[in-house]
């Protein structure tokens, strides 16, 4: 087990894209596969799954090893727009947006199931779909309980876990979550409209920014990109039902960590020491588990790939290809 402490950003030979990647699919009839994308060799795609439309990136050659990218809350795919290029370089890259994130469709909570159950019905139709068999996966935030629930229902699929700031422990829970957990003890809809403070720009902007050495250098684009998402009208419901349902994600943290301990994927940990949504006391229980872990806290807060881009996706290739070998 490699176990690193990071107090800077490391330099690295790796030189990641600097394109945007704006998601810019064009409409397709085709309710299977539609995709376009730059010289970078990204595509931007889109399939129906059970009659919502979900957006995804990919690059690389889809007959080489695929690496399953997982978002978190509140951004989408967007939030590898770097990330995905450098890897595409020798891997199969794909990254969706869930149901009410990125430019996947927004159908209401009134006509979809915003659960993490769903999600990942959703996220293992989505490779289905793309002819995909087994994947390394990378969870972060949301994709934890999202990526934990596939491996769960088919742990053989798991080549390995990329783990960044992705929670499976009651340790990684602190006082930050108190507001949530009183949502989950009483669904009223004072406890609900007291988490909405989560979703403005003022909380956006904190998410990006807290625990970075430098926040000067975190682009502003994160911001105005994930808030135009928020603020779309009856998207706060859907994040009000994902944070209720959050719950059922700490009832399942005993099964994964057993599932952990009982097939031993290798893993990658690469987290943001500095995150209090899920802090570095989060991040050590793994290494109870998972004998084969590879083990680096970085000195940057929530999204760790911001700051920390490049030596994340040197420290994942040399990870995919001891995987791959």
């Amino acid at each position: 087990m490699l176990d690193r402490v990071y107090g800077f950003a490391s330099a690295t030979a790796l030189t990641l894209a600097l394109t945007l990647g704006l998601a810019a699919a064009s409409a397709a009839d085709d309710s299977t596969s539609a995709t376009t994308g730059p010289a970078d060799g990204v595509q931007f795609g889109k399939v129906v799954i059970d009659e919502v439309e979900i957006a995804y990136r990919e690059a690389g050659d889809p007959s080489r090893p695929t690496v399953l990218l997982l978002h978190g809350f509140p951004t989408s795919s967007h939030m590898f727009r770097d990330l995905i290029p450098v890897l595409g370089e020798r891997y199969h890259v794909l990254a969706p947006d869930y149901p009410g994130f990125g430019a996947s469709a927004m159908p209401s909570v009134e006509n979809f199931d915003y659960s993490f159950d769903r999600l990942a019905e959703m996220m293992t139709a989505f490779i289905d779909r793309k002819g995909v068999g087994r994947y390394a996966v990378y969870l972060m935030d949301y994709g934890a309980p999202v990526g934990y629930r596939m491996f769960a229902d088919n742990p053989g699929r798991v080549t390995g876990f990329i783990i960044q700031n992705g929670n499976a422990y009651e340790e990684g829970l602190p006082e930050f979550w108190d507001p949530i957990r009183a949502y989950w003890a009483d669904r009223s809809t004072e406890n609900g409209d007291a988490l909405r403070g989560f979703l403005t720009l003022e909380a956006t902007k904190w998410q990006f920014l807290h625990g970075t050495q430098n926040p000067a250098q975190i682009s502003p684009d994160n911001f105005w990109h994930v808030q135009y998402l928020l603020d779309r009208p009856g998207n706060q419901e859907i994040q009000l039902a994902l944070f209720y349902d959050y719950r059922t994600n700490v009832a399942l943290y005993p099964q994964w960590q057993a599932l952990f301990r009982a097939h031993q994927p290798p893993a990658l940990l690469v987290w943001g020491r500095n995150d209090e949504i899920f802090p570095e006391a989060g991040a050590h229980p793994y290494k109870r588990d998972l004998k084969d872990i590879e083990f680096h806290l970085l000195d940057t807060g929530h999204f760790a790939l911001e700051e920390y881009g490049a030596f994340i996706a040197e420290r994942m290739l040399a990870f995919l290809d001891w995987v791959a070998r």
